[in-house]
């Protein structure tokens, strides 16, 4: 069956952290489904090689097309999007596909000193697409590069954990201890001749511990996330494909369908606290599934 305007569209992250790229869909169309998953069970895709990382991304994005009939995918992970997304494209040419990769544009266009600083995986920035990224840039900028190691799986795991009340300039916490540890590798931050007045977050995650990065960069440096401009491409590409919903968003209430679904290859319980925490939606919208890839499906029944 062909997708509808009535369709979901697909979101998919190695974690929780996509959730930060579901918020600004949410609030840029309000009438659309969405089928949110979460692939703890197999992440960090950061840490791991890119033949990994393309299987998971294709499992995904069969298992969303063919259990969920998606009209859409987005790819709201920096590692997967420069591991795999120009094979999806090439395997699936009729899906309307959004990848994320680090907003190095945007930071340009807001920096005064001319130095700005990039956080992410160490998969992406060791990426050939995030080196192409910023060949394309050369001479515009100076740029600090940063992989930070262990920081989007300190962030899944501190989901759970009450948060913590104001503990001096950063909370004593791993993912502040993480935050400080990278941020103080890189350099300077501020407005001053040569410091880093801009931090682009290459990673969906790290919208989630701007406190922390805030308290060590200090209030005027800007930080740059990719959020609204994927909102916004994914509804160009639906209005082009004639697939945007403009039904008022309680059509698919009435109708008994659910307005978001929550799914997680890991513990369900980490997803139910991460989307009544940062979303506030209920608990009861996620559930656990299993995505094996071809890989895994064969090595089971061999």
């Amino acid at each position: 069956m062909l997708p509808a305007s009535s369709s979901p569209i697909g979101v998919f992250d190695s974690g929780v952290g996509g959730l930060s790229v579901l918020r600004a869909l949410l609030a840029a169309l309000p009438h659309e489904r969405f089928v949110y998953l979460a692939d703890s069970g197999h992440a960090p895709y950061g840490e791991r090689g890119d033949a990994y990382v393309s299987a998971r991304t294709h499992a995904i994005t069969d298992y969303l097309c063919e259990q969920h009939g998606i009209k859409a995918l987005v790819v709201a992970c920096n590692t997967a999007t420069a591991a795999a997304i120009h094979e999806v494209r090439g395997s699936r040419p009729g899906l309307p596909l959004v990848g994320l990769e680090p907003a190095i544009k945007p930071a340009l266009a807001v920096t005064k000193t001319g130095h700005i600083g990039v956080i992410g995986t160490r998969g992406t920035l060791t990426s050939a697409k995030f080196g192409k990224l910023m060949a394309s840039f050369a001479g515009q900028a100076h740029f600090v590069v940063q992989p930070c190691d262990g920081l989007a799986h300190a962030i899944e795991r501190s989901v759970a954990l009450p948060v913590p009340a104001a503990a001096g300039p950063v909370s004593a916490t791993e993912t502040g201890a993480l935050c400080e540890r990278y941020l103080h590798a890189m350099g300077e931050f501020g407005t001053g001749p040569g410091q880093m007045d801009t931090l682009v977050l290459g990673c969906t995650h790290y919208i989630f511990v701007a406190d922390e990065l805030r308290a060590l960069t200090g209030p005027a440096v800007q930080f740059i996330e990719t959020g609204e401009p994927v909102a916004r491409q994914t509804q160009r590409l639906l209005q082009t494909a004639g697939l945007l919903n403009t039904a008022p968003a309680l059509a698919a209430s009435a109708s008994g369908l659910r307005p978001i679904r929550l799914l997680t290859t890991g513990p369900v319980e980490m997803l139910q606290a991460a989307a009544q925490r940062w979303l506030d939606l209920p608990t009861h919208w996620c559930e656990s599934v299993s995505i094996p890839s071809a890989q895994e499906k064969w090595a089971a029944s061999a």
